[in-house]
């Protein structure tokens, strides 16, 4: 999410945008492969579960200016709170963080939003979201991600992240030390997931950003599909001897053993990306990673991919129209962490 230009990842790949798949896509595509472990046969214990106001005390809100050019202005804790941007549902104990859908503000102006960083950071782990709905709509631009200090050299994932109409959910590793880390688009890592390579090299500068994608192929995973699915859950294993692995579940799909809270991740299906830990160096580019929760507005890739993304008019007109926003909000159940 801290990347300034994945408008680069749209043009390998406008088709991403408006959710249409051609077999001309510049990378590859993968099935599910049985009996082949991404993750070490381990039972997972939780460490950190957060849920309801866990979000509002125990994560920091982000007011500074969006690193990604975006068309918002992130809100303080007490503005948010005041402006109904986050609070708990008293029925069921989610937590809403929602885009200001109410305002009016000028064509190209700034509209109130919510961004949200974990006061605790990590290196390593088994990280859960779950989530019944996500922000949606044409400008939007929706992640969930980690992110270490000193950007690039500690590194990012970006778990769930997409923008506009988008119709699957892409994953992508941000590195940058010397330390190689790369994806491979075939050979036997890549027959290890489900999703398509956008980028094979992860190593990323502030002029040259893109890192190593991984597109989902399954429209669960994303935007309205994800959200007419009733929502799903999105876990990332970070082991630093076997590598990176992203999974989206719908509803239905989620293991029962990370519903008992003692996830096996060796007995799920094939993950929908894998970064092998032979071909990247975990522990030296990624460390002391917070967890973060935003959406901004337009951007650097939301805007610059806006007029192939089918969307009407131009990105800077639609943060005008505030009823396009009323369902750019996430609606989280729980975040968890496991060691």
């Amino acid at each position: 999410m801290h990347t300034l230009s994945k408008l680069f990842l749209a043009a390998l790949s406008l088709t991403t945008l408006v959710g249409a798949h051609h077999p001309s896509r510049a990378h590859s595509r993968h099935r599910r492969t049985a009996g082949r472990r991404t993750a070490p046969n381990k039972i997972y214990a939780i460490q950190d579960f957060y849920q309801g106001e866990d979000f509002i005390n125990d994560w920091d809100f982000f007011t500074g200016s969006d690193p990604t050019s975006g068309n918002v202005n992130y809100q303080s804790k007490s503005e948010a709170q005041s402006k109904g941007l986050a609070y708990v549902n008293d029925c069921d104990n989610s937590t809403v963080l929602a885009v200001d859908s109410t305002s009016t503000v000028a064509p190209g102006g700034n509209r109130d939003s919510v961004r949200i960083t974990s006061q605790k950071s990590y290196n390593g782990g088994l990280f859960v979201i779950d989530a019944s709905n996500m922000p949606v709509g044409c400008s939007t631009w929706p992640s969930f991600w980690t992110v270490g200090p000193n950007w690039p050299s500690a590194g990012e994932i970006d778990i769930v992240e997409g923008v506009n109409n988008q119709a699957t959910n892409q994953m992508t590793l941000h590195s940058g030390t010397s330390q190689s880390c790369t994806i491979a688009k075939s050979g036997a890592s890549a027959d290890l997931f489900t999703g398509n390579v956008l980028g094979t090299d992860c190593f990323s500068t502030g002029n040259a950003d893109a890192g190593c994608g991984v597109e989902d192929t399954d429209t669960s995973s994303f935007g309205y599909g994800f959200n007419n699915a009733g929502g799903g859950v999105f876990a990332l294993l970070w082991d630093t001897s076997s590598g990176m692995s992203v999974w989206h579940f719908t509803r239905s799909e989620i293991p029962a053993d990370l519903t008992a809270q003692a996830p096996n991740p060796s007995t799920w299906s094939a993950p929908a990306g894998f970064w092998s830990a032979q071909s990247c160096d975990i522990s030296a580019n990624f460390y002391d990673h917070q967890m973060v929760i935003d959406t901004t507005i337009c951007g650097n890739w939301a805007g610059g991919a806006y007029s192939q993304s089918g969307c009407p008019g131009t990105c800077s007109e639609m943060v005008a129209n505030a009823s396009n926003y009323a369902d750019a909000q996430w609606v989280i159940n729980y975040v968890a962490v496991f060691q």
